[in-house]
């Protein structure tokens, strides 16, 4: 993989990262809902599911960096085979995002560009 396509990767893992905690701990908080939802009306019968989703969003994250790590460490076939599979992953929770809410078309574009930026530039 060159280096604009890892570049992205890193970019894509540190935005689900940083959404990680948002959705999982710091969801109660008004002005995050509003970063993530467009609104701040509060659901707290989706806090399970806010939780589970924000790790959800974590393991994504750690799956790229297995795959960098693995790509570093003489296993290429197999750091490819992982982040490809999880960049994929990534793009296609973006595009049901955008298809299922348009309003939420940004937290769309953030989940599913960089990872596509990723495997796009890997191809070149």
């Amino acid at each position: 993989m060159n280096a604009v396509s890892q570049v992205f990767v890193m970019i894509a893992a540190a935005i689900h990262l940083v959404v990680w905690p948002l959705e999982s701990f710091l969801y109660g908080h008004p002005r995050v809902r509003f970063l993530l939802t467009g609104s701040t009306a509060d659901a707290p019968e989706v806090r399970l599911w806010r939780f589970n989703v924000g790790f959800y969003n974590l393991f994504l994250a750690l799956g790229l960096v297995a795959g960098l790590t693995l790509l570093h460490t003489g296993h290429v076939i197999s750091g490819r085979a992982v982040i490809t599979y999880i960049a994929a992953f990534m793009i296609a929770g973006g595009v049901v995002l955008f298809v299922s809410e348009p309003k939420l078309w940004r937290g769309a574009l953030g989940q599913a560009v960089p990872p596509a930026v990723a495997l796009i530039a890997r191809a070149f």
